[in-house]
């Protein structure tokens, strides 16, 4: 009898589950189905937004080629009045009627009709892309493009030239520059249908974005409208939607139908069940006997496994090391294997919730390196996240290794420029360096145990550094040989610098390139000048053009000259934005607080638009990609350069990029006569106070507070910099190490002694037992 109770029971429970099975399926169902719904409307309704985006684009090409006819027809009939005997005679008097008939003009200048003079120029002052422009006219086959330049004040112009005389053999050329404004209004005034329009100038290759409206995440297409007439494209951005199905209406209506008519029919088997519970066997009288028989015996706890306790737990993670743009620690202490392999699952739990799946993952040359990356990637792998491991890289390497294996992911291990006992993580995710609150966000995961596991992401072992190599030589070549001394501190890069360098056609003498994570011969810190004193003496002893240096992974460039000189990472940048500003003329260039206060007027006479930001590789690498500049450098050392490279920064690319500015000089100046076309006062390197972890951000914070600095101009984007006329003074806290940063620059010597002791009273007010290096 029990056994039929119990046969009974089994039969009961089957069915019943069997007869859910009709609800769930069918729920299921009509959830799939008005998402399908969903996106039929989505793929409709994207199709008409990207027909008007291209009807917006259309329009403005339309609009600005009408405008650009209305400033270029009074310009032609100015020059197809003027007397032909006008073009022999007086240049002066042929310029002034000239301007005289173009009173709208901004400048109205004359040049050979060879273009001599603007051959031989200085086209630093003249400006690259006005020379550019006229010597293109030279050779342009029917009308000359009308195009736009910098003023050298930040404002910009139109801009064209016009042969004066026979087009084939001009007597003369014509320069006329124009208000840029009415274009801009023009422009502006389109309304950017739901998407977003650019207006650009040059080819695919040095584009430059002049203005944008609409919405601001709309995903660019590559291929630009051409407006007639000019230099200048119209590109669109094309509002972005979340589609998951096919972009084929048709099919994502039937899946929608399928959906919801397989749920109604299920839900309504479920409310129409063809057999119950009830008649699965005939009822039987129940005898005494077995109630008595089938009396339950007492139930025994349930025996579960003790779960074995984790090595660390979230509550004993120092959260000090998830700082503003990376993580770091102590070796054995802030930072184990244990803490290693959670990051690695608290970054795979972010890259799921993007729907990311492919990560690269490498490390530098310090010794816990091999240790913390297994366990970082073992984390990652629990999370459900492909690993591809590169081993033993620069961070540069690292990520180009995520553009080159197309994941937009990649976690560098690394101390950086940190001592021995130090190492950390570089952390990109889905094109974007986290810092700040993202890097905040990662150990918030861990502490509140919202982890992935259980995932069994796979792992690849690739090497990219030939790759890596292939890709820098290829475009970056010394159009001389150069000697230089390449001195690596035997960090990671060692390994790549030194074969990059003689790619490119110089001559490398390689000083401290062998890998060793002990660091035995000074510590691997270009922005210290007692690091660097190893490299001037080899430079001088083996009568090298140039010294360049490396920091620990690979992301920061020091210089030293033949002299002995070393040239601070701004005056650097200053030679970087020339270069850049030559093809790209209008582009943003971002530079750190720390940076000397002559670079913003460099880059305004190089064409350039200059703009200040905080220190922190991927802040200004977020900075870069806000304001789609094409170049940054802080005065730490790294460079990022966008135009012909991938935005990131890059110790080892820039040393090649500066090394073909340096060889490919037209006048043949040696690196030391280059660099003394850069303005410097005088100034120091980067000074620092050790004080105790966390102290440096709560001293900054009390010294915004109560220092005072007179008529001095205050900039509090990072720290304090206090600027005069005739220099500037800074202080901030270090993002990487417990140290306050301190870095003073002025026109004189007695100018600095000055900001110096104004800066001397403030840190003392806030705090009298500092220890100061100045």
């Amino acid at each position: 009898m029990q056994t039929k109770m119990a046969g009974r029971r089994g039969s009961r429970a089957q069915v019943e589950w069997q007869s859910l099975l009709p609800l769930a399926g069918g729920t299921l169902l009509l959830l799939l189905g008005l998402f399908c719904v969903w996106q039929t409307w989505l793929i409709a309704g994207e199709g008409r937004a990207v027909d008007r985006v291209h009807a917006a684009q259309e329009q403005a090409v339309q609009a600005l080629a009408a405008e650009l006819a209305v400033q270029r027809k009074p310009v032609e009939q100015a020059v197809a009045a003027l007397d032909p005997a006008s073009l022999q005679g007086d240049r002066a008097a042929l310029l002034a009627t000239l301007r005289q008939r173009l009173p709208q003009a901004l400048a109205v200048e004359l040049y050979s009709g060879g273009l001599d003079e603007v051959l031989h120029v200085n086209y630093r002052e003249f400006g690259y892309a006005k020379a550019a422009q006229l010597m293109a006219a030279q050779m342009a086959d029917g009308a000359t493009p009308m195009q736009t330049v910098g003023a050298g004040n930040g404002e910009r112009r139109l801009s064209l030239a016009l042969p004066l005389g026979q087009a084939a053999r001009p007597v003369a050329w014509l320069w006329v520059e124009l208000p840029f404004g009415p274009l801009q209004r023009r422009f502006e005034a389109i309304p950017a249908g739901g998407g977003r329009l650019d207006l650009r100038q040059g080819d695919d290759r040095n584009e430059v974005r002049l203005l944008s409206h609409g919405v601001a995440s709309a995903e660019a297409e590559p291929a630009a409208r051409p407006v007639p007439g000019s230099t200048f494209t119209v590109g669109a951005g094309l509002p972005v939607a979340f589609i998951v199905l096919p972009r084929a209406w048709p099919l994502a209506a039937l899946l929608s139908l399928l959906g919801l008519g397989g749920g109604l029919y299920l839900l309504w088997l479920r409310m129409h069940p063809r057999v119950r519970v009830e008649d699965l066997s005939e009822p039987e009288e129940t005898k005494l006997s077995d109630v008595i028989e089938s009396k339950p015996a007492p139930a025994k706890a349930p025996v579960r496994a003790a779960a074995k306790p984790p090595a660390v737990s979230p509550a004993e993670i120092d959260p000090s090391i998830f700082r503003a743009y990376d993580v770091r620690g102590v070796v054995g202490k802030s930072l184990t294997s244990e803490v290693a392999k959670l990051l690695g699952q608290s970054i795979g739990t972010l890259m799921r919730e993007k729907g990311l799946r492919e990560i690269v993952v490498g490390r530098d040359g310090r010794l816990s390196g091999p240790e913390l990356a297994g366990a970082l990637s073992e984390g990652l792998r629990a999370a459900g996240i492909d690993v591809i491991d590169v081993g033993a890289a620069p961070t540069p390497v690292i990520y180009y290794a995520a553009y080159r294996f197309n994941t937009g992911s990649c976690v560098a291990v690394t101390g950086s420029h940190n001592p021995p006992d130090y190492n950390g993580f570089k952390i990109v995710v889905g094109g974007e360096t986290l810092s700040e609150g993202a890097i905040k966000d990662l150990y918030r995961r861990i502490a509140g145990g919202t982890l992935e596991s259980g995932g069994e992401g796979g792992l690849r072992q690739l090497d990219v550094v030939p790759d890596y190599i292939e890709r820098i030589v290829s475009d970056v070549q010394a159009e001389r040989s150069l000697k230089v001394v390449v001195d690596c501190g035997n960090g990671i890069p060692g390994a790549v610098a030194p074969q990059v360098l003689e790619g490119i056609g110089c001559e490398v003498i390689p000083l401290y390139c062998e890998v060793d994570g002990h660091f035995p011969n000074h510590h691997p810190d270009p922005s210290d000048p007692h690091n660097l004193e190893d490299l001037i003496l080899a430079v001088r002893q083996t009568g090298a053009d140039l010294g360049v240096a490396f920091d620990g992974d690979g992301d920061r460039l020091g210089v030293v000259t033949r002299e002995g000189e070393i040239v601070f990472p701004d005056r650097t940048l200053m030679l970087f934005a020339r270069d850049v500003l030559s093809r790209q003329p209008g582009a943003t260039v971002i530079y750190d607080v720390k940076c000397t206060g002559h670079l913003r007027g460099q880059i305004l006479e190089a064409g350039g638009s200059p703009l200040m930001w905080r220190t922190g590789h991927s802040l200004i690498k977020a900075k870069m990609r806000e304001t789609q500049a094409e170049l940054a450098g802080e005065m730490s050392g790294h460079f990022f350069f966008k135009e012909r490279w991938y935005g990131f920064d890059d110790g080892i690319y820039a040393g090649a990029r500066l090394l073909e500015i340096l060889a490919g000089d037209p006048e043949g100046r040696t690196p030391e006569q280059i660099f003394a076309t850069c303005p410097k006062g005088v100034s120091t390197p980067e000074l620092k106070i050790e004080l105790a972890e966390g102290e440096h951000y709560r001293f900054i914070e009390r010294f915004k507070e109560q220092a005072q600095f007179g008529d001095a101009t205050l900039v509090t984007i990072d720290g304090v910099r206090a600027d005069w006329p005739d220099g500037w003074g800074l202080v901030r806290a270090s993002n990487t190490t417990p140290v306050l940063v301190l870095r003073f620059d002025a026109d004189n010597a007695a100018a600095l002694k000055r900001i110096q002791q104004v800066f001397r009273e403030q840190l003392f007010a806030v705090d009298p037992a500092l220890k100061l290096p100045f």
